[in-house]
């Protein structure tokens, strides 16, 4: 849910937006789909991201996270991963959320929970997968402050002890940079409607 203003105090994690597409993995013993919130399959664009949730020493899961592609300074470009050719073997799947895991459904833990056993999930991972991380303990508007100095899309505040919840929430709340490229192509987009 956009915010005016990110949350401070110790209630919140904060997390990198980064600027591409949401994407579930989704494992069923050797079988790994990547689906967009549409339910659209986009696995064969992504085969190292693919193989990389193959490879985790899982039987199943259910992870929700951001594909994206990278400018050489290390920031994620939605115009990189949408351009050029189909299949993009440079993507990374930035993991942020562990919704099921070897058929215990996570959706109730809290997310402090969930990330803790995303990221033993990914403890030997390939580089195609990557944890998104967090902070906590630490203020909203300073997170925030610094997304914007390095040019990022923004942040994603997330209330400590909070469920997994499809679609907005007042538990998730998105603080976005009004100079970065995502915000600016937002705004050429809804111009030319």
């Amino acid at each position: 849910m956009p915010c005016s203003r990110p949350p401070s105090g110790g209630d919140w994690l904060h997390e990198i937006k980064h600027d591409g597409f949401r994407l579930i993995a989704r494992r069923d013993g050797a079988r790994v789909r990547l689906l967009t919130r549409n339910g659209n399959d986009w696995t064969e664009c992504y085969p190292l991201v693919a193989e990389a949730v193959a490879a985790l020493k899982i039987k199943s899961c259910i992870i929700d996270g951001e594909i994206t592609v990278c400018r050489p300074d290390g920031v994620t470009s939605f115009e990189l991963l949408r351009s050029g050719r189909k299949i993009k073997p440079e993507a990374v799947l930035h993991l942020f959320d562990l919704i099921e895991l070897d058929g215990d459904d996570l959706r109730r833990e809290p997310i402090e929970i969930r990330k803790q056993r995303l990221l033993r999930t990914l403890r030997h991972h390939r580089a195609a997968v990557q944890f998104n991380e967090h902070l906590q303990d630490e203020d909203g508007e300073e997170v925030f402050y610094h997304a914007c100095l390095m040019g990022l899309e923004g942040i994603v505040s997330k209330r400590k002890g909070s469920p997994y919840r499809s679609g907005p929430s007042r538990h998730w709340l998105k603080s976005k940079n009004p100079a970065s490229a995502a915000v600016r192509r937002e705004a050429a987009e809804d111009w030319a409607r």
